[in-house]
């Protein structure tokens, strides 16, 4: 049979340039690789007639004595092997294909040995106290179990699995091939088992096969003190089974923890504030303050001013990691009344007229600052 113009075979035309050509080269080289074809017959004929035609095309002076006397220049030395001196060089153009089929023209084997099983993640809200003092919940998660009905094998209940025969339960299958630059031993996944070593004849109608069915399962979990909303429990062991004989993953509890009515929260602190009148300010007043272990009693001075924050330690949040506990800041907010009768206005008004403005520090000090400023 006459040889095909090197030309047609490359689909490129007589005036393609080096890069044309090697681009030409990779695409067809790719597409008719034996390993992409394997026992393919036709495309393994291409595939010597591919590297035949880049050979000649990509040597300049077996090109040019090609394109002057066609196949008869080149004589029988002249392809068929990688002897020749081309300007590109295979090994660029078969590390490309070696990359391809992931660094070699072995495929990879199958994973025969213990996986760990994948993990899950659930959401949990708490309260407010309880994320602060921890406590115990219930939660359900949906996950696969061992089949009962087949004991996790996937074959009908009676069957066993037989050792596949195209693999003899290696999982894997073998072959030589030649390539251009000699033969390899080719080992890819057997597609009869999929890499089992095994074949279900009979699957079992519960799982379909899978040796393991979707169930809910209750879980005891304890959530630790001090938590707060992004803190992660995990519980190893509490997630989907492994494969070939591997470990559970693992579950993961995700906190989130509902606001408190009163209570606002900074790292182990809690903040809470408290309206007084004008009178439990100006006189000072011992005080209901609210905690999370209940009330207790506090004093204010007097004089103490709107905005004020009073410190009491101990009476935050548990420290997570360690000992002790955050404190709780009070800050006061002094309450002006918004409903007042003519008689309350006017003994108001005798009170402002009788103090006068010197106990009002604060605000003499800003009038003189002003003063400064605009001279007013």
């Amino acid at each position: 049979m006459a040889k095909r113009d090197y030309y047609e075979v490359l689909g490129v035309g007589r005036d393609a340039d080096e890069n044309q050509i090697k681009k030409a080269y990779r695409k067809l080289a790719m597409k008719y690789h034996p390993d992409r074809n394997p026992g393919d017959k036709t495309a393994e004929e291409k595939f010597k007639e591919i590297n035949e035609a880049y050979e000649v095309l990509s040597d300049p002076e077996k090109k040019a004595r090609y394109d002057r006397f066609g196949h008869a220049g080149i004589g029988d030395n002249g392809a068929g092997g990688f002897g020749g001196a081309s300007g590109f060089g295979f090994e660029d153009i078969f590390s490309d294909i070696f990359d391809m089929f992931g660094g070699g023209f072995s495929t990879s084997r199958r994973k025969t040995g213990p996986q760990k099983g994948n993990d899950l993640k659930v959401e949990l809200e708490i309260e407010f106290e309880q994320a602060a003092f921890g406590v115990e919940k219930e939660i359900r998660i949906s996950r696969h179990e061992e089949c009962s009905s087949c004991n996790g094998t996937g074959a009908k209940k009676g069957t066993e699995k037989e050792t596949c025969t195209k693999c003899n339960g290696t999982g894997e299958v073998r072959y030589a091939q030649r390539t251009p630059l000699g033969q390899f031993v080719n080992v890819r996944t057997c597609d009869a088992c999929h890499g089992e070593g095994t074949i279900i004849k009979e699957r079992c109608p519960k799982c379909s096969g899978t040796g393991y069915v979707m169930k809910d399962k209750k879980i005891q979990v304890k959530i630790p003190a001090g938590v707060d909303t992004g803190t992660v429990i995990s519980l190893r062991g509490e997630g989907e089974p492994g494969q070939y004989g591997g470990p559970r993953g693992d579950l993961y509890i995700v906190v989130r923890v509902k606001p408190h009515p009163i209570f606002t929260r900074e790292r182990d602190d809690i903040i809470c504030e408290i309206p007084i009148t004008f009178v439990q300010a100006a006189l000072g007043d011992e005080i209901i303050v609210p905690t999370l272990d209940g009330k207790i009693k506090y004093k204010i001075p007097e004089g103490t001013q709107s905005a004020t924050v009073f410190r009491i330690k101990g009476k935050g949040i548990p420290h997570m990691k360690g000992y002790g506990r955050g404190d709780l800041y009070v800050r006061v907010i002094v309450e002006v009344p918004r409903k007042l009768s003519e008689k309350q206005k006017e003994l108001l008004r005798k009170f402002a007229d009788d103090i006068g403005e010197d106990v009002h520090e604060q605000r003499k000090t800003f009038f003189e600052k002003l003063k400064d400023v605009f001279g007013i």
